[in-house]
């Protein structure tokens, strides 16, 4: 077995050093897959070569100092954990990458007020913005919207679209019908299918309750 935690921060500093008089990068290794690419410029990179399906893999770890020699190693065997239960390193990274974003942007819209991505509410809005408002006069798309916003948002706005089911939406319609305006409820009706039509493309949910 290769061995691994080879290098001491006074050899990098060394490598670092040699690399800028030398002009010229140099790597070390410090094993596992793992090497440190000294730049000319001072900088060093921590890269990691790992193999999945006979397929090799680099992935960045980040810089030294900024990322130290043991946070490097502690990335290095997460990594290796990874591949080793079968996983894609790449892959895992992008969705811990897109989980962030998307845990920024609910925080954003907390703080705004305003429901987290997911919702009923953000996916209506989302839809009225970018399809409903281009295809419909500026007049019509507001009706819509504030019909959403009086007659569907006070009860499923803040739920998960990909959780409400044919009842839930038949009850906010049947609030309608009971006030006498049928033809609202139509026009309500229509409008969340259409929704749910969006978030079906955008991947906010996998079916559409309103027929």
């Amino acid at each position: 077995m290769a061995a691994t935690d080879i290098l001491a921060d006074k050899t990098i500093r060394a490598t670092l050093k040699a690399a800028v008089e030398a002009g010229k990068p140099r790597k070390i290794s410090d094993g596992g897959g793992l090497v440190l690419d000294a730049r000319p410029t001072g900088a060093g990179w921590w890269r990691l070569r790992y193999w999945r399906d006979g397929k090799e893999g680099l992935l960045s770890l980040g810089t030294y100092p900024e990322v130290s020699l043991k946070d490097a190693r502690r990335r290095r065997d997460d990594i290796r954990k990874l591949v080793a239960a079968g996983k894609d390193p790449s892959e895992h990274r992008k969705a811990e990458k897109a989980e962030r974003a998307r845990a920024r942007e609910s925080k954003a819209l907390a703080d705004a007020g305003l429901p987290g991505p997911g919702t009923f509410e953000h996916v209506a809005r989302m839809w009225v913005s970018t399809v409903h408002e281009s295809k419909v006069t500026p007049a019509h798309a507001r009706r819509t919207l504030a019909r959403l916003e009086t007659h569907v948002f006070p009860w499923l706005g803040r739920r998960p679209i990909a959780d409400i089911e044919a009842p839930d939406l038949l009850a906010c319609l049947r609030r309608i019908t009971a006030r006498g305006v049928v033809e609202t409820a139509h026009r309500v009706k229509d409008a969340c299918g259409q929704v749910f039509r969006f978030g079906i493309g955008e991947g906010a949910c996998r079916r559409k309750p309103a027929n």
